[in-house]
């Protein structure tokens, strides 16, 4: 390939250099940030030799080249010397819903931990004064129940230092921001309603468990950074910039921001408790049947502000009705678990019940079950809806935020209305389940039926990639990244780590490691290219939470160590581990079969090249 020629091109069908504002790449793909859009030759481009794809996400026009971006990009950086290197999250742009949904899910993030915490904690507080065996007054509750109140009474101080780390602003002056609507001076001025700062008046609220006007101020607070560090010189920058923005912005916020994000987000919650009064049953219905894929789709976060601040106000129905779907998740897990009579399934069925129940965790079950057997994914919508429906028309609320689980019950009132709506979505999964069963008898049959042609045919040569990794076995189509899910980049199979290691699967060479070192191109001795990709869009995460074991050119054996990464830092950061394992050559075969298994061990056989 000649890597001039097709660099030139490409910029040239991206509407010159004058077009691009910044470019990165990946393991796979070159990342352009175009001024304009709608300059670039898209269907021209994708017909480029050399070119396997083109893909619009997040704000980015991505040209997937494979295994060879780097030395493309490497020529394409000559002609414009556009930047250097690897993608980097905060440099995206998107439409304005896309980029509002991103700083909302990418702000509460890091606190998941803590809001599911103390939510548990709360609903134990619930249970144990419920069965009196803690009084309300006593000592050990208050001091339990101040640590399961403390990150919703500061969620401002907490939130405006994630939603600034989000923006690319100094995130201790947006954790001072929040800081200051808490400040006992401030707090201590609320008795009276209204004051005023130079003359002017500040309507006074209480802003403790508050969401959007955090949001609203940090927002403007990262534009005035950038602003302030343009105009102030860089010698004094450390202390001016950050008094300065504590001048305007928290007067500011309290004076506009601060009440507009309180009318809003009174105004949304009014919105939803109308809806639910006109009609309880069919807002229930709506949203326990589209609360599974809005998780999947990861809209579900643009909801959370809502919800705490329905919570702040004394209960929200909006997770009631919702609380119906990971219960029809448990309980497809639950019918899949007592109808199989594969050992393996069975045991991750049973797996990711045990999360679901206690935790209300259910990622594991959409993704390790629901996508995979996609005739259930009716199954879920029916029982979601019903149960939804039913929380819907009683009027249940959920009175402290918690993840919906057996164990978190006791923080939704009418309890017993609860119980039983929960109750008929689990049941009606899993029964339709039983009944009606989960697999793709079709396509498995066709699968064996392939494996064993080619286990009889003595005169085909066969080479066997074993797995580089332990963990549950994903069909490529199921990889959320179309470039893997569509086979652009190649045949191969995807594995969801269970553990946070990465071994070789063949002898032979390390062809290149890239510097994030998420992903690995590896050279077998039989001649096939194999690549593997932990994650998917972990280039954005730099290298951060991975260490390599190995180098470009060095001679491996199957089972040596190459990549280490710490998978529960990375799914904190919002990042799906899945490890695609893909053979980049595959068009020098006949074919790329993956072994009819549900879970496999590392170094076990995983493909089979024909």
């Amino acid at each position: 390939m000649n890597y001039n020629s097709l660099a030139s091109e490409i910029i040239k069908l991206v509407g010159g250099t004058q077009n691009v504002a910044s470019l990165t790449h990946c393991a796979t793909r070159l990342r352009f940030k175009l001024k304009d859009n709608k300059k670039a030759k898209k269907a021209e481009l994708e017909k480029v030799d050399g070119v396997l794809s083109i893909v619009e996400s997040g704000g980015q026009f991505q040209v997937v080249i494979g295994n060879e971006v780097p030395y493309v990009y490497k020529e394409i950086n000559k002609m414009g010397n556009f930047g250097g290197g690897f993608d980097s999250e905060n440099s995206q742009k998107g439409n304005l819903t896309s980029r509002i949904f991103e700083v909302i899910s990418g702000s509460f993030h890091p606190l998941l931990g803590a809001l599911a915490g103390s939510g548990m904690l709360k609903a134990v507080l619930a249970v144990l004064t419920m069965l009196h065996l803690l009084s309300p007054k006593s000592g050990t509750y208050l001091i339990l129940s101040a640590a399961g109140n403390a990150v919703f009474y500061f969620l401002p101080i907490l939130l405006g230092i994630t939603i600034s780390n989000k923006l690319g602003a100094n995130p201790y002056v947006g954790g001072a921001i929040g800081a200051a609507l808490l400040e006992p001076n401030f707090t201590g001025l609320i008795a009276g309603k209204t004051t005023t700062f130079i003359g002017l008046p500040v309507v006074l609220m209480d802003y403790s468990a508050s969401v959007f006007p955090i949001f609203i101020a940090i927002s403007i607070f990262a534009v005035l950074e950038r602003f302030l560090k343009k105009v102030i010189h860089k010698d004094v920058q450390m202390f001016l910039v950050p008094m300065l923005s504590l001048m305007i912005m928290v007067p500011v916020t309290a004076m506009v921001f601060g009440p507009i994000g309180v009318y809003v987000g009174n105004a949304i919650g009014a919105g939803v408790a109308f809806l639910s009064g006109k009609s309880g049953i069919l807002t229930g219905a709506v949203m326990g049947a589209a609360w599974t894929f809005l998780t999947v789709l990861g809209l579900h976060w643009g909801l959370v502000p809502i919800i705490l601040a329905n919570l702040a106000k004394g209960g929200d129905p909006i997770i009631a009705m919702a609380a119906a779907a990971p219960f029809a998740q448990m309980g497809l897990a639950f019918g899949v678990f007592l109808r199989t009579k594969d050992k393996k399934l069975k045991t991750l069925s049973g797996s990711t019940l045990l999360p679901g129940i206690l935790s209300g965790v259910t990622e594991p079950i959409i993704y390790g079950l629901l996508l995979r057997y996609r005739r259930t994914i009716p199954y879920v919508i029916i029982s979601g809806a019903v149960g939804g429906a039913i929380n819907g028309f009683f009027g249940v609320k959920q009175l402290v935020f918690a993840f919906p689980s057996v164990v978190t019950i006791p923080a939704f009132s009418p309890i017993i209305i609860h119980i039983i709506s929960m109750a008929v979505a689990f049941g009606c999964s899993a029964l339709l389940t039983i009944t009606l069963g989960f697999d793709d008898k079709k396509k498995a049959s066709e699968v064996r039926e392939k494996e064993a042609v080619v286990a009889q045919e003595p005169l085909v040569n066969k080479i066997s990639i074993s797995s580089p990794t332990t963990g549950e076995v994903i069909p490529l189509e199921q990889v959320s990244d179309e470039t893997f899910a569509k086979e652009i980049m190649g045949k191969g199979i995807a594995v969801m780590p269970s553990e946070g290691r990465i071994v070789s699967p063949v002898d032979g060479k390390i062809q290149m490691i890239f510097k994030t070192k998420h992903a690995i191109g590896i050279l077998s001795e039989d001649g096939a290219e194999i690549l593997i990709h932990i994650g998917i869009d972990t280039v954005k995460l730099e290298g951060k939470h991975f260490t390599a074991h190995v180098k470009d050119g060095d001679i491996i054996k199957k089972g040596d160590l190459l990549v280490e990464f710490d998978k529960d830092a990375i799914i904190a950061e919002g990042y799906q581990i899945v490890t695609p394992v893909i053979i980049t050559n595959s068009a020098n075969y006949l074919d790329v079969l993956a072994k009819d298994i549900k879970v496999v061990k590392e170094g076990e056989a995983l493909l089979t090249i024909v």
